[in-house]
């Protein structure tokens, strides 16, 4: 590979000058094999070749700086061409200026913007309204199939075993199909195999259609904020992705308000065949609404770079105590709603499906907690919001401990505050530190997923057990030690050195990751 420098425009790839090499405009640079990043070279600006070079996109990142980068284009090599002067002193012919990837981007109050902000909304809404739609009818299902409670908490494990397993693959498949397809693909199989969920003739059949869905489910959470960094200006991204993570939100509320309300009325089938005319209606509107792709470019990763990516991202002690926290927050959340249905459908209450289903009511509040959450760790630091948002979802658990219903539903509200508030600050804290620390962003977050998504699965499924055992106190017990899991890994994180950006902002960021 050889690189050129020009007008800071093109990103891509990183490269790493080092200490007191900085990048100029014009002529052509000679890679120094053995100083890279991955495969790819240090270069020195000073050395010319007299080769012409084919266009790709690339970043040079300062190893001394590591807040600036500087943008360049990086070539494949074809000898012998006249196009290059090689003497020295001699300036290199003028090389036809891309346009800028920025100035190509959307910005609020551009019709394209306006389209990405209605068509992401919609996605989030039928993917966590499609990966969730079994939840809040497990008694409903217990019934149905004559199953224990940790037998019907398997449609909800199946679908998130799925997804987290899928998120190693889609992100990387991504780069090579591209993003739109990828979103269009992932949101029309969901919505037809959820149709097929309703139509399911045995529990078997229908635990493998929620295994396939959450396999399909992974096309959207891999390569949704992809698509927002190539497609939406960087003054703008915040906003996209907030309007992004809404739609999720309200598509995890829609899928338990409307199954546990339309299985009251009509049965089980019906409410999974409403979920799934709502996933189709949306991926018709994605569908026609999404503006496809301007800034992106086909990256194929290999397996050996793939697998060099995985192993630097499962080497740092702080990332891997994130991936930790993750799980197993995301463990004991699941836990509770799994099994919530359970407690308030059985003696002393005896609701209804639908009634069950105004407790997630309280939904919003996650996306309120994250927000707040989120302004907090700019100003105290990550490393105080992760433990004390424990704290909160664990006081929050203790008041379900009683048996009024007005003290379980603020219980669960305080829980669910508390749970979003650490995993906004850790999902966001995961790509920050990867990038601090030399890691592929990309891959960190893809990992923080995974285990995310594992936690649910494998902890979610241990609340239906507990139940069986020794019904609500014996999941609270479950919740509450794998939150104290949390809290013990937080505290250690405050013991894992900072990795410090260089620059202007040294002072911020050094608390923050």
């Amino acid at each position: 590979m050889y690189a050129v420098g020009t007008p800071l425009k093109q990103a891509g790839a990183e490269l790493v000058l080092g200490p007191g090499e900085q990048p100029r405009q014009g002529g052509l640079a000679y890679p120094q094999h053995g100083r890279g990043v991955g495969d790819l070279p240090v270069v020195r600006e000073a050395e010319q070749t007299a080769e012409i070079l084919n266009l790709h996109p690339a970043i040079i990142r300062s190893s001394h700086d590591i807040d600036q980068l500087h943008a360049f284009e990086v070539y494949g090599s074809a000898p012998h061409s006249d196009l290059v002067t090689p003497a020295a002193g001699k300036a290199a012919p003028a090389i036809p200026a891309l346009p800028s990837a920025a100035s190509e981007c959307y910005r609020p109050g551009d019709p394209g913007y306006r389209r990405i902000a209605v068509a992401l909304f919609a996605a989030g809404v039928a993917t966590f309204a499609l990966l969730y739609s079994t939840q809040a009818l497990l008694p409903v299902l217990a019934r149905a199939f004559s199953l224990s409670a940790a037998q019907s908490t398997l449609s909800v494990s199946m679908a998130t075993v799925g997804l987290g397993a899928a998120l190693l693959v889609t992100g990387p498949l991504s780069e090579v199909l591209g993003r739109t397809r990828l979103i269009h693909t992932s949101l029309m199989a969901s919505g037809v195999l959820e149709l097929a969920c309703a139509l399911a003739p045995s529990w078997d059949v229908l635990l493998t259609l929620r295994l396939a869905q959450g396999v399909t489910l992974a096309g959207l959470p891999a390569v949704a904020t992809a698509y927002l960094r190539e497609e939406i200006h960087p003054s703008t991204y915040a906003r996209a992705a907030g309007q992004y993570i809404g739609g999720t939100v309200l598509g995890g509320l829609t899928g338990r308000l409307v199954t546990s309300t339309v299985a009251d009325a009509a049965g089980w089938r019906w409410a999974l065949a409403a979920i799934a005319a709502l996933g189709l209606a949306c991926a018709v509107i994605v569908l026609f609404v999404l503006p496809p792709s301007r800034n992106f470019t086909p990256a194929p990763i290999g397996p050996g770079q793939l697998m060099a990516t995985t192993r630097r991202a499962v080497s740092d002690p702080g990332l891997l105590a994130l991936y930790a926290i993750g799980a197993c927050s995301m463990g004991a959340f699941v836990a509770v709603f799994n099994t919530i249905g359970f407690r308030l459908t059985s003696a002393p209450f005896h609701f209804s499906a639908g009634a069950v289903g105004l407790v997630f009511l309280i939904y919003p509040v996650g996306s309120l907690s994250a927000a707040f959450a989120g302004r907090m760790a700019d100003r105290f630091s990550r490393r105080a919001v992760v433990p004390a948002s424990c704290l909160v979802s664990a006081a929050g658990l203790l008041l379900t401990l009683p048996g009024s219903p007005p003290a379980i539903v603020l219980g669960l509200a305080m829980m669910l505050a508390g749970f979003f508030g650490m995993h906004g600050v850790a999902s966001g804290w995961v790509p920050v530190r990867a990038h601090a620390g030399g890691i592929s962003p990309g891959q960190a977050a893809s990992l923080y997923l995974f285990a995310y998504y594992l936690g649910s699965s494998v902890f979610g499924s241990l609340a239906g057990p507990a139940w069986t055992l020794g019904a609500w106190p014996a999941v609270a017990g479950l919740a509450l030690a794998l939150l104290a899991a949390s809290g013990l890994l937080a505290a250690w994180l405050r013991h894992i050195p900072s990795l410090l950006l260089s620059g202007p902002e040294r002072g911020t960021q050094e608390r923050a990751i």
